[in-house]
């Protein structure tokens, strides 16, 4: 029996991380609690065969699919998370990270002006850092949410920051490669994956 539990553990949980779905999201359309779909992620519990019907019409899987051992039960990545996060605060720690970037930065340019020329660029060039600091980060712990906005500023600090190395020639072109690729960003996020049949 723990087998069959394990089984239907790992399928759920590969299956609703494949279809980018929360606990909550298949809890909602099953109509059980997010406490209910964690333990049968963690293999605490079993769904009853018309529930595993339902899980199955939502991934587009039969019961059978369900029911097998696929392979290596794997620990929830919600509960992974959880499990972090208890341990440690991720907002602060991507704070941290943030800090001792910026910190860097300051020390550079105090480098550069005791040694005679203020390189104010410095600090440009920290904003992109940080912004792939910060989509690294909520992408680990958060899932990618808000990434979009995340992005769609890394290439808009990148453009900056590629202007201000060519100031001299006064690129203000270079703006206008902005309006596409924030769209491109945009687009890019809007992409879903096709269910695949099994």
């Amino acid at each position: 029996m723990d087998e069959v539990k394990l089984a239907v553990a790992s399928n759920i949980i590969k299956l609703r991380t494949r279809a980018n779905m929360t606990q909550t999201e298949l809890g909602e359309k099953l109509n059980y609690s997010d406490k209910t779909i964690s333990k049968w992620e963690r293999a605490e519990a079993l769904p009853d065969v018309v529930v595993l019907k339902r899980i199955g019409e939502v991934f587009e899987v039969s019961v059978d699919y369900l029911l097998g051992a696929h392979n290596q039960w794997e620990m929830p990545r919600d509960a992974a998370e959880n499990a972090f996060a208890n341990k440690y605060s991720s907002s602060m720690i991507t704070r941290v990270a943030i800090a001792g970037i910026w910190t860097l930065a300051i020390f550079a340019f105090v480098i550069t002006w005791v040694l005679g020329t203020i390189q104010w660029s410095i600090f440009a060039y920290a904003v992109p850092v940080s912004l792939v600091t910060v989509l690294v980060l909520n992408t680990i712990w958060h899932n990618g949410k808000n990434n979009l906005y995340i992005v769609a500023a890394l290439v808009l600090s990148i453009i900056a920051v590629i202007y201000i190395i060519l100031i001299e020639y006064q690129p203000w072109q270079l703006f206008l490669v902005a309006i596409p690729a924030e769209l491109v960003v945009f687009f890019s996020f809007r992409i879903k994956k096709r269910k695949l049949r099994h």
